[in-house]
């Protein structure tokens, strides 16, 4: 009776992770099909003819263009500040006491559990303030705000995990500082920084609720003109930008995977 109640479970675990394997692909290829549909129009799938016409109406789009660089120049620029201040920040709060560590921690990660909505328009009135009327310059501090928690966490997870008498020995054999933290510290958290940073990345690259309160006419990202392109003119450019984003993912997950290697990322602990 045990073994046929566990082969039951069993199979409706084989079941369960099938539907979700076809809720997740299903989508992909239903967008990948409309990114390539030759109509010009939205009709019933499959397309009875293929065509690249919605690619050549993107790269064509000096709107979605000036988008696609904004949102690129904004993400490398967040990605690397954000890196820069997470690793600090997990430094010092990996050399600070327990207590100390988890209320700051918890601090540091609170952009994450607050509506972004709400977080983009405190952004906009404080920015205001200010004075800060510059589009580039308000989404560039909506951005830190919402990928320096992920560069934090992901960077203390690393540093967590390394032996703390490794870096005494090396003071004690006579290392300063600095020398002890890019000899071993950050070889050992190289891992954490790296998914830190790609979080970051695609974080910024994706953003809509935070983007859409703080640009301008001229400064604008790519997810912001898609939503208006939709709005105003629903078509198919958006199934092909949707196959680009994808076609980017998954050189980004080539380069990792011959670079690091995905399983130093995924399955061999943080801080390896």
């Amino acid at each position: 009776m045990g073994r046929k109640i566990d082969d039951l479970f069993s199979g409706l675990g084989r079941v369960m992770n099938g539907f979700i394997i076809c809720f997740l692909i299903i989508p992909l290829v239903v967008t990948s099909l409309m990114a390539f549909d030759a109509r010009p129009y939205l009709g019933p799938l499959p397309p009875p003819a293929l065509s690249t016409r919605w690619f050549s109406k993107f790269f064509s789009d000096d709107y979605f263009l000036r988008g696609l660089g904004v949102s690129l120049e904004l993400a490398l620029i967040s990605v690397c500040l954000s890196v820069c201040i997470g690793v600090i920040t997990a430094v010092a709060l990996d050399r600070s006491n327990s207590r100390a560590r988890e209320l700051m921690t918890s601090l540091f990660l609170s952009p994450l559990i607050v509506p972004p909505v709400v977080t983009g328009f405190a952004i906009l009135i404080f920015l205001s303030k200010l004075g800060v009327v510059n589009g580039f310059a308000r989404l560039l501090c909506g951005h830190l705000i919402i990928t320096i928690p992920y560069t934090i966490r992901a960077t203390l997870n690393g540093v967590l995990g390394i032996d703390k008498s490794l870096t005494e020995a090396a003071l004690t054999l006579g290392a300063r500082e600095r020398h002890a933290f890019w000899d071993i510290t950050f070889p050992l958290a190289r891992t954490g920084i790296l998914c830190g940073g790609i979080f970051a990345f695609v974080v910024s690259l994706d953003d809509v609720a935070i983007s859409i309160m703080l640009t301008d006419a001229k400064t604008y990202t790519l997810p912001v003109a898609l939503v208006s392109s939709m709005r105003a003119n629903f078509d198919l450019t958006l199934a092909a930008v949707s196959v680009l984003l994808m076609g980017l993912t998954l050189a980004l997950i080539f380069v990792l995977e011959k670079t690091v290697g995905l399983n130093q990322i995924i399955g061999q602990g943080t801080f390896r």
